[in-house]
């Protein structure tokens, strides 16, 4: 399926968007690496895949693949087919321990894992800090490389609210393998998982040219949700003065 997927999907992405690529050379003809990536658009799990020969494994939010009737199954077959794995996220700290199993077995497996360090999509197109548990405890309990990716104007293609995506040249930037068997057995010393974390992210800003953020997009992206509340709370209780002062 993910051949029939990559033909159709990839294909027509490639001819439609015509994405420009450079480091493929990077990129092992066999055995395990990890592919660390910077995260911009839901469309980056789509590019990265249709540019490379081999298959690249990405996490995904379990409800992906268990949402009930027809439209639920033709869902779970296509990120099934796209080469998704499903991660239950329900509660985060079983997310994290999952996400890290199933990275670990496709590793194992001689495969490509794709991972996003910085947990979640740029709320704003910058590069924000990577989270310490996924990637570098991966890439130490298993000795794989960790390559990193800079997917460059994925966000420009479709924007929050535009309907049709924009007809654009995103790119690729395929970094060197970093090797971090220096640090191998000690995955569980946060200050080593801390220092593998920011070295990859310091390579994806070199790759990207984006400017860096030191927060967790998370966090930003609950200052701009409490933000546009309170925005919101005041327009209407600017509203409601009005009223009562018309009256």
């Amino acid at each position: 399926m993910y051949g029939t997927m990559k033909l159709t999907i990839g294909g027509s992405l490639k001819l439609a968007f015509r994405p420009w690529v450079e480091g493929l050379e990077h990129i092992p003809a066999d055995g395990p690496a990890i592919l660390a990536s910077n995260h911009l658009s839901f469309s980056d799990s789509f590019f990265l895949p249709a540019v490379l020969d081999r298959k690249v494994t990405f996490i995904a939010k379990a409800e992906y693949f268990n949402t009930p009737g027809v439209k639920g199954r033709l869902t779970a077959a296509f990120f099934k087919g796209v080469g998704q794995l499903p991660v239950d996220r329900s509660g985060a700290r079983g997310a994290g321990e999952a996400a890290i199993k199933s990275g670990i077995e496709v590793l194992e497996r001689g495969e490509l894992f794709g991972i996003y360090p910085e947990g979640t999509r740029s709320p704003d197109g910058r590069l924000y800090r990577g989270k310490p548990g996924g990637l570098a405890r991966v890439a130490l309990a298993t000795g794989a490389p960790v390559i990193p990716v800079a997917m460059i104007d994925t966000e420009k293609i479709q924007p929050p609210g535009q309907v049709m995506p924009k007809l654009m040249r995103p790119g690729i930037r395929i970094g060197k393998p970093l090797d971090f068997s220096r640090y191998q057995g000690m995955e569980h010393d946060r200050f080593v998982l801390r220092a593998v974390t920011d070295e990859v992210m310091y390579e994806i800003m070199k790759l990207s040219g984006q400017e860096y953020v030191d927060m967790y997009a998370t966090a930003m992206k609950r200052q701009i949700a409490e933000a546009a509340k309170a925005e919101k709370e005041a327009g209407k209780a600017a509203k409601a003065g009005k009223d009562r002062a018309a009256t």
